[in-house]
């Protein structure tokens, strides 16, 4: 059993984790706004790289308000155009990152930057997506949530503590636990490039009350710890897979 997160366009390595023909888990972030490590991605395609680069700036020393304020600014009478250009962009990054697990039977959720609706209507038919759900592999019973935190961009991919807590309690107590946010514990959901939080409480408590054996999962690129143990419980960050073309094994 195979997972990845934040594949952030990378479709060229998943190809090769494909090819190894292994169960395999994609815990969410498909395709690529922005790589802050190079400024490569669809809001660069869009809005040129001096954008990006201040955009980038702002975000990193946590300066959110300042960062919504120069994207106002920029898009203010350009809203209609501009949308179209990112649809249109969004649309072929899903064809290529979504075409390459044709034959895989892979199982499938998203994470904050990801359009759900889109990364379903791209997918081969042979892979399913999963919102919330609980799938049987090689006799373990695996939850998957999907959904990245809530922020002030509303994007279509987040979801608030009320839905999370929701899911997670349909999905109730497996072996396996699988979403695309972290845990809200320090050395998990902080970024140590950006300095911000970015875990669940949710799940925190969810973990805590039902002690899965194993949880998965990804959104923290540069995390403080790779993996944790909460409770009996050993929590993984399976790792930013854009950055290191390489899948984690359960076994």
């Amino acid at each position: 059993m195979l997972l990845v997160a934040d594949v952030h366009g990378a479709a060229d390595p998943l190809a090769q984790v494909v090819a190894q023909t292994e169960s395999l888990f994609v815990l969410g972030d498909l395709i690529n706004f922005i790589d802050y490590r190079t400024n490569e991605g669809i809001v660069t395609d869009v809005c040129g790289s001096e954008f990006v680069a201040e955009m980038v700036a702002l975000r990193t020393a946590g300066l959110s308000d300042e960062a919504r304020t120069l994207w106002r600014s920029f898009s203010q009478g350009r809203e209609v155009e501009l949308r179209d250009r990112y649809d249109a962009l969004i649309d072929a990054a899903y064809d290529d990152v979504c075409s390459v697990l044709a034959g895989s039977g892979a199982f499938v959720t998203y994470g904050n930057v990801d359009h759900p609706d889109k990364l379903r209507s791209h997918l081969p038919p042979d892979c399913r997506f999963i919102e919330a759900e609980v799938v049987e592999v090689d006799g373990l019973a695996v939850g998957v949530v999907g959904g990245g935190l809530s922020s002030p961009l509303g994007v279509p991919g987040e979801v608030g503590d009320d839905v999370m807590a929701q899911r997670l309690s349909e999905i109730g107590p497996v072996d396996i636990l699988c979403t695309h946010v972290a845990p809200a514990i320090d050395p998990l959901q902080m970024d140590v490039i950006s300095g911000q939080p970015k875990g669940s409480v949710p799940l925190l408590e969810h973990l805590r009350q039902t002690q899965p054996r194993f949880h998965y999962f990804g959104d923290i690129h540069q995390p403080q710890a790779a993996q944790w143990m909460i409770g009996d419980t050993l929590s993984r960050n399976v790792g930013y897979f854009r950055a290191t073309g390489r899948a984690v094994r359960h076994e």
